[in-house]
């Protein structure tokens, strides 16, 4: 049975995101043209992006109705006569964004797709999209780091954080990562260790970054003030982030997880002479698709070196996705949200 995803009128998930069967229109015995090929979808994520767009406040111009999700991998299932770059049993991911990766059954001509390694394991393939890249550029396009500079991130323990700790580790540049506290001790050990275990220099909670005494603690056991932040909070979070930057350093909001304003204070702004940038990954892709398709490669090498290794995923069943859209916006889930699909394989 071939199904998507789609919203019709942009609101509250619960109203607006509905499943909706496909088969007359896509099917394994479907007709394809020379440069078409027939791909199913085994994973695919749910990023905050994708919520904003179903909910309508992420600002993207897309057509009512449409099937939703950027990032995902898929295997080729059938390909059209003229198809030269794709076999059957390729995997793929979308080689642009607002592909619609929310689907079981997806025909595409094979210049949309982008052909990856078959040896990823799935839960990094359908993740290498958002991310990894967003992470990278992140580290790469603001500041010019040098080894031991520091980096401050709020949202540490999201899926770009834990990427940003593992290529800091990697490139030799110290962390401070801003968490949200856990009322259980239990788990919030747990979490600061599986953190460190990554590279975290420092795991601190929301309280810590407000407290003047225990950051000095920090400063005083030879880290040093941070030279490039990253913000994907809002509100006092982001404002309490802004009070530690080191002279001259640069903050760059990539997100708004709390919908709330980032106040960037007169005082440190004219005194530190700090820098507030705006990061927006779409603009990558349009920008450069040249320097993407680098990137990806030198992010896949390390990905299969274990220099990074995927955020964990829970895995939800496309069938029920609004138990997967429930898990990913009700906060403290235990890892990135996925939907899978099970692996067709043709006759």
């Amino acid at each position: 049975m071939s199904f998507a995803l789609i919203v019709e009128n942009k609101g509250p998930w619960e109203t607006s995101l509905k499943k909706v069967n496909t088969t007359n229109d896509v099917n394994l015995d479907c007709q394809l043209e020379d440069n078409q090929v027939l791909i199913q979808f085994l994973a695919s994520t749910i990023n905050p992006s994708d919520v904003g767009m179903v909910e309508g406040w992420y600002p993207t111009a897309v057509s009512l109705p449409f099937t939703p999700g950027n990032e995902g991998v898929g295997h080729v299932i059938k390909v059209g006569p003229g198809a030269v770059k794709l076999s059957v049993g390729d995997h793929v991911m979308p080689g642009k964004g607002l592909f619609g990766t929310w689907r079981s059954l997806a025909i595409a001509p094979e210049t949309d797709l982008i052909k990856i390694d078959k040896e990823l394991d799935l839960e990094i393939a359908c993740q290498l999209m958002v991310n990894p890249p967003t992470a990278y550029r992140l580290l790469k396009d603001f500041v010019d780091l040098k080894p031991g500079d520091c980096v401050l991130q709020n949202g540490g323990n999201s899926a770009v954080g834990l990427l940003v700790i593992q290529m800091c580790k990697a490139w030799g540049f110290k962390t401070i990562n801003v968490v949200r506290a856990r009322s259980d001790p239990d788990q919030m050990n747990d979490l600061v260790k599986s953190m460190t275990d990554l590279g975290a220099d420092h795991v601190v909670t929301e309280q810590d970054i407000a407290d003047e005494s225990f950051m000095e603690s920090i400063w005083s056991s030879g880290t040093p003030k941070p030279v490039l932040a990253f913000e994907c909070i809002g509100g006092e979070n982001a404002a309490n982030c802004i009070k530690h930057l080191a002279d001259e350093a640069t903050m760059v909001i990539y997100g708004t997880m709390t919908k709330e304003p980032v106040a960037v204070p007169a005082g440190p702004t004219i005194f530190k002479q700090l820098k507030f940038k705006g990061f927006w990954l779409a603009k990558v892709y349009r920008g450069n698709p040249e320097e993407y398709q680098r990137m990806s490669a030198e992010l896949v090498s390390m990905f299969k070196s274990g220099q990074l290794k995927a955020p964990k995923v829970v895995a939800v069943p496309m069938e029920n996705y609004q138990e997967a859209f429930t898990k990913s916006t009700k906060g403290f889930t235990s890892g990135k949200v996925i939907l899978t699909n099970q692996k067709i394989v043709p006759k």
